[in-house]
C-alpha cells in the first residue's frame, strides 16, 4: 500500500479491535520499550493478527523527522551515508507518524539492505549508497506477514540487524553502516510450518491468538467490521477519544520507563520462573526483565511487582520453552502461579531478597506417556489381522541426514526455498560470482558497471559519462537450497504389531521427520492397513501436524501395498503440477508382505506392488525402503520391492545406527 493511499483510508483503529487482549497489550509493550525486541503473533486465519499490527502505528506517539531524510535519522544524530542530514543546513525536522514498513515475501536481498545506486552510478560513474527497506524501518515498525515463509537468508540477515541496531552493508564495492532500530511485528500460520528455534527466541514476545468461540463476539467483530468498511472515516472518529487517550497513556509509558525499579527480589523470581520452566536461553531472563518494568510503566507504577513478573511470563516464556521439534510449546498456568504465589509470600513475609522461592518439581515432559500405560495397552500380541491398536513413538535417536541427489534436468531451476537439495543456479540465496551474458535474467549490477567503466577507461573515454552496452552486461549466479516433498508411505497393517514393531517404525519416521523439519521440507504421510490405503496428511510444512497423524496411526489388520504405491504415484503426480514443483522423495516402512489387491481388481496383490514400483522407478523417483520386517525367518520382501524401485533398502536396525548418511540417488533409465 502506497503512502499517499495511506492518508485517505484511515487505518482501522486499534481501540476498535474486539476481544484480543494479549495480543494488543504485547503490542502495546513494544511501543513503550522497542528494545524488548518485537512481537511474534502466532495463529489462525482471520483473527486480526495484521489489523492489530498495522493499527498500532496510529496509537504511537509521533517522532520528529526531516521530510526528504531517507535515513529516518533521530534528530541530532544523522547517519554517516544520510547526506540530508548531514548537509550544512540541514532542513528543519517535523512531526511524523511513526514509520511502518511491510517487508513483501518475495523481496531481495537488495532492496532489504539497500544497495548500489544505479542513477547516479551510470551518471557520473560515482558510488552512493541507496538505502532499503531497514533504512526506512529506522525508529518505526518492520512488518513482516507470514514470517515462517520468509527465506532463510534473509531471515538470518534481519535477525543480525534487530540485535545489533545496525545495518552494515559490504557488497558491489560499497562499505555502508547506518543505525536501524525498529520493532520487528511478524504474524504466521502454524499450518505452514514453524519457524526455526534460533528465530523464535529472537523474537522477544509471542502471542498465540485464537479465533473467538462465543457468538455475541463474533456477532460484534462483523458489526464494527461492515460500519468501518461503508465509512471509515465514521468509524475512526467514533473511536478517536479511545485512540488519544491510548496514545497519551503510552506516551506517558514511555517516559516513565527509565524510572521504573525492579527489586532483587523481583529479579530472583524472574530467573527462577527461566529455571523452573527449563527456558535455555538467557535472552529470556533479559526480555523478561524488559517486559515487566513496560508493564509497570504502562500502568504509571514506579515499581515492578510480581503481577507483573507473571504476566510478562506468559508472554516471553511459551515460545522458549520449546526444546526440540514436535515437543509441545506452551505454559503450565498452575505451575506459573503457585511459583509467583511462593514469591509474593516470601515479600509478605519481609525476607525481601533471601526469600528465593523453593524449588517445584520439575514436571512431567509433555507428550511422553508413562510406560506402564503403554504396557496395559499391549496385553494381547495383535498378530491376529482383526486387532486395531495404537503404538507409541519408540525413541527416535538423532535426526538421519537424506541427502537427496537429482539429476539437474528433470526439475526447474527454482525450487521452493530449504535446506535439503543443492540448487545449482538457485533464484535466491548467496551470490557466488557473476558472468558475462547479453542477456540476464539477474543483472550482476557491479559487475556490469566494472565492465563498463574499464572498457571506458581503455577507449580513453575517462571523465566522459559511463556508458553500458550489452557486452558489459553479467547475469548473477547464486547458489541456493531448496526444499523437497517427503512422502512416507507407512505401513500399519496387522503384521506391524509383532514384537511392537510399530514402535520402532514411528521412531525411524520421527527421526526422518527431525530431519525434514530442520531442512524445510514439505512433508506427506500415507498409511496402509485394512482394506486400503489413506493419505493421512496432504503435503504441508508443518512437522508437528505431520508428528500428529503419526502418533494417532492405529494398527492391524491386512496390507493393501499396491493400493498404498498407487496413492503415492498420484500424489507425486499431483504435485508435480503445482507451481513451486519440488523434487520428491519417496520413503516406504513396510515388511513388504502385501496380501490385499488394488480395490475392485482380482489379481494378485505381489505382481500389482511390483507393477505399481516398477511404474514409479520408470518415473526416475529417488525412493528409499525401510525394511521393518524381523525375526529369524525373513521373506525379503522389502528387498525385492527396493529393487523394483530401483532404491536402497535398510532394515530397521541399520537406520538407528546413530550417524547413517542416506544418500538416495534418482537412477535414471534403470528398469
Amino acid at each position: 500500500m502506497s503512502a499517499a493511499h495511506h492518508h485517505h483510508h484511515p487505518g482501522y483503529p486499534f481501540s476498535a479491535i474486539v476481544g484480543q487482549p494479549l495480543l494488543k497489550e504485547a503490542l502495546l509493550l513494544c511501543a513503550v520499550d522497542p528494545g524488548i525486541g518485537g512481537v511474534l503473533v502466532r495463529g489462525d486465519k482471520g483473527t486480526a493478527k495484521s489489523t492489530a499490527a498495522r493499527g498500532l502505528t496510529q496509537v504511537l506517539p509521533a517522532i520528529l523527522r526531516k521530510p526528504v531524510c531517507a535515513f529516518n535519522c533521530a534528530p541530532g544524530q544523522p547517519a554517516a551515508a544520510c547526506a540530508v542530514c548531514s548537509a550544512q543546513e540541514p532542513p528543519t525536522a517535523t512531526l511524523a507518524e511513526v514509520p511502518f514498513v511491510t517487508l513483501p515475501l518475495g523481496a531481495t536481498e537488495d532492496r532489504v539492505l539497500g544497495s548500489l545506486d544505479l542513477q547516479l552510478a551510470l551518471q557520473g560513474g560515482q558510488r552512493a549508497f541507496q538505502p532499503g527497506l531497514l533504512a526506512a524501518a529506522h525508529r518505526g515498525i518492520l512488518y513482516i506477514d507470514e514470517v515462517n515463509l520468509l527465506a532463510d537468508h534473509l531471515v538470518d540477515v534481519l535477525l543480525d540487524v534487530a540485535a545489533m541496531g545496525v545495518n552494515a552493508v559490504q557488497r558491489e564495492g560499497l562499505s555502508v553502516s547506518h543505525p536501524a532500530r525498529f520493532t520487528l511485528i511478524g504474524t504466521m500460520n502454524l499450518e505452514e510450518g514453524d519457524l526455526r528455534p534460533q528465530l523464535l527466541d529472537r523474537f522477544g514476545l509471542m502471542v498465540e491468538v485464537t479465533a473467538p468461540t462465543d457468538k455475541s463476539v463474533r456477532a460484534e467483530v462483523v458489526r464494527r467490521r461492515i460500519a468501518y468498511e461503508a465509512d471509515p472515516q465514521a468509524l475512526t472518529s467514533q473511536w478517536q477519544a479511545q485512540q488519544d487517550a491510548l496514545r497519551a497513556q503510552v506516551a506517558q509509558a514511555q517516559r516513565l520507563l527509565p524510572g521504573v525499579a525492579l527489586g532483587d527480589a523481583m529479579l530472583e523470581l524472574i530467573s527462577h520462573l527461566c529455571c523452573e520452566f527449563e527456558v535455555a536461553s538467557l535472552r529470556a531472563d533479559i526480555v523478561m526483565h524488559k517486559t515487566a518494568r513496560a508493564i509497570a510503566a504502562l500502568q504509571a507504577r514506579a515499581r515492578v511487582t510480581p503481577d507483573d513478573v507473571r504476566a510478562a511470563a506468559l508472554l516471553v516464556l511459551p515460545h522458549r520453552r520449546r526444546r526440540k521439534p514436535f515437543e509441545q510449546s506452551g505454559m503450565d498456568q498452575d505451575k506459573l502461579d503457585d511459583l509467583v504465589d511462593q514469591a509474593r509470600q516470601a515479600q509478605g513475609e519481609g525476607q525481601g531478597s533471601e526469600g528465593a522461592p523453593p524449588d517445584a518439581a520439575p514436571d512431567e515432559q509433555e507428550g511422553q506417556e508413562p510406560q506402564d500405560q503403554q504396557e496395559q495397552q499391549e496385553q494381547q500380541n495383535g498378530e491376529g489381522e482383526g486387532a486395531q491398536q495404537t503404538f507409541a513413538i519408540g525413541t527416535a535417536g538423532s535426526a538421519r541426514k537424506i541427502s537427496v541427489v537429482t539429476p539437474s534436468t528433470s526439475f526447474p531451476a527454482s525450487p521452493a526455498s530449504g535446506r535439503r537439495s543443492a540448487v545449482a543456479d538457485a533464484s535466491r540465496g548467496s551470490a557466488l560470482r557473476a558472468v558475462p551474458d547479453a542477456n540476464p535474467d539477474r543483472l550482476a549490477v557491479g559487475a556490469t558497471l566494472r565492465s563498463a567503466a574499464v572498457r571506458g577507461a581503455l577507449a580513453g573515454e575517462a571523465g566522459e559519462r559511463l556508458q553500458v552496452t550489452r557486452e558489459d552486461l553479467h547475469r548473477q549466479v547464486r547458489s541456493g537450497r531448496g526444499a523437497n516433498l517427503i512422502v512416507f508411505v507407512v505401513d500399519a497393517s496387522g503384521s506391524m504389531a509383532a514384537q511392537r514393531r510399530m514402535e520402532a517404525v514411528k521412531g525411524a519416521v520421527l527421526a526422518l521427520l527431525t530431519d525434514a523439519y530442520q531442512r524445510r521440507d514439505q512433508l506427506a504421510v500415507i498409511g496402509f492397513r485394512g482394506e486400503q490405503a489413506q493419505l493421512l496428511l496432504a503435503p504441508t510444512r508443518s512437522a508437528d501436524l505431520a508428528e500428529q497423524g503419526l502418533r494417532e496411526l492405529p494398527t492391524g489388520g491386512r496390507t493393501p501395498l499396491p493400493h498404498a504405491l498407487q496413492l503415492a504415484a498420484q500424489l507425486l503426480q499431483q504435485s508435480s503440477q503445482a507451481s513451486d514443483e519440488l523434487p520428491p522423495l519417496l520413503v516406504i516402512l513396510s515388511d513388504g508382505k502385501a496380501n490385499v489387491s488394488l480395490p475392485g481388481s482380482q489379481g494378485d496383490a505381489w505382481t500389482q506392488t511390483l507393477e505399481a514400483a516398477a511404474n514409479l522407478a520408470a518415473q526416475a523417483i529417488p525412493a528409499l525402503v525401510l525394511d521393518t520386517e524381523s525375526g529369524y525367518l525373513r521373506l525379503g520382501r522389502a528387498a525385492q520391492l527396493a529393487e523394483a524401485l530401483g532404491a536402497p533398502c535398510l532394515t530397521l536396525e541399520q537406520l538407528t545406527g546413530d550417524a547413517l548418511a542416506l544418500t538416495v540417488r534418482a537412477q535414471l533409465g534403470k528398469r
